[in-house]
């Protein structure tokens, strides 16, 4: 078979990237693959990040250009068997054989309209990175998507654990600042960085000696200014910056600490801007899988991750946030356990089993 893979965000390289180039891999073992991007840098730098074998797959001219005229997009479509795409929040109208629509994150207030309803007939199936990105997708587009977990490779390395605790996230400054319990958060950050950054100022006056907190980012050219001023507001506190590390990297980090947070939709209207939420949480999951014990969130797709008070738990209140916090600082039996069933827990989101419903779904 011949299939197509589009992402539009390919040169983000973040966990949408990782979901769509391992499709392409997947694929790619028994038929020809082809990733429409005009940038081969850009798909070095995706090989580079993430531990991902792209060697059987085609570069291909971007047909979804807006330097490539509508028929043209349409006469290569009917080249392919399976045309596979990751959805900006529109529908495209193609003539390949098969056409199917991934959703990583939600979309709300899309309106229904006959050019969208037509465009839905010509779609063979939609499918999404986890239930709460299905809830919305399938509200507002009138469907019933298939849930696909992102696949999550446990590459854990036997070394000690140290008090260390850990967030891994992009470093991304939204454009308007958010309130949290209406006071400004001045950098605006979509990850809360700056949040959690504050609550773990607040927390080391009270609880025990010989924490810190790392931060592992990734941070675009662009960000950069701002990012050097957020590095300096953590002067004086033990705080650690390890930035663009690539995966395999990443993992001496998860290997090392005791405690993942998240906080990504913390004091957002999460109703009419679900978008700002984690939409699943592979961090989360890896940094389960290495063992270090998630204190995360109660919102998006970190409920589907987290069975609270058994492989980690999850908070609403920043007061939950630190005595969560600090009851595992201070219970070494309590994190072994809850350590354990992380472990355990990770597991149901092996690459094995995406590579299973991928297949079940698109060939």
């Amino acid at each position: 078979m011949r299939i197509g893979i589009f992402d539009p965000y390919l040169d983000d390289l973040g966990g949408g990237e990782k979901y769509m180039a391992t499709i392409a891999q997947v694929l790619s073992k028994d038929n020809q693959v082809d990733i429409f991007w005009d940038e081969k840098k850009d798909i070095e730098e995706l090989t580079q990040r993430f531990p991902l074998d792209l060697s059987k797959v085609n570069l291909t001219k971007n047909i979804f250009s807006r330097n490539v005229s509508y028929i043209e997009k349409i006469k290569e479509s009917l080249k392919y068997d399976v045309i596979i795409i990751l959805s900006d929040g529109s529908l495209p109208m193609l003539l390949s054989k098969k056409t199917f629509i991934h959703f990583q994150q939600p979309f709300v207030n899309i309106s229904p309209n006959f050019k969208n309803s037509l465009k839905k007939t010509k779609i063979t199936g939609f499918f999404c990175n986890s239930e709460f990105t299905k809830s919305h997708i399938d509200k507002e587009f009138g469907i019933n998507s298939l849930v696909i977990y992102p696949p999550v490779d446990v590459k854990a390395k036997n070394v000690k654990k140290e008090n260390i605790i850990l967030n891994v996230g992009r470093f991304r400054v939204r454009d308007v600042t958010t309130s949290v319990n209406g006071a400004a958060q001045g950098i605006g950050d979509f990850k809360k960085q700056g949040l959690m950054l504050d609550v773990f100022k607040d927390m080391i006056k009270k609880g025990p000696a010989g924490w810190k907190l790392v931060f592992a980012v990734s941070v675009k050219k662009h960000e950069e200014g701002i990012f050097k001023k957020f590095k300096e507001s953590a002067k004086g506190v033990p705080v650690e910056f390890v930035v663009n590390k690539n995966n395999d990297e990443l993992w001496d980090i998860y290997s090392k600490a005791k405690i993942y947070w998240h906080a990504s939709g913390f004091g957002e209207d999460l109703n009419n801007h679900p978008e700002f939420a984690e939409h699943f949480g592979i961090s989360t999951v890896e940094a389960m899988g290495a063992g270090c014990v998630p204190v995360v969130i109660k919102a998006g797709g970190q409920k589907e991750i987290v069975t609270s008070g058994k492989d980690g738990f999850l908070w609403e209140t920043l007061d939950e946030f630190k005595s969560m916090t600090l009851n595992l600082m201070q219970n070494n039996q309590l994190w072994e356990q809850i350590s354990r069933n992380a472990k355990v827990s990770a597991k149901r989101f092996s690459r094995h089993e995406f590579e299973r419903r991928v297949k079940g779904l698109i060939l």
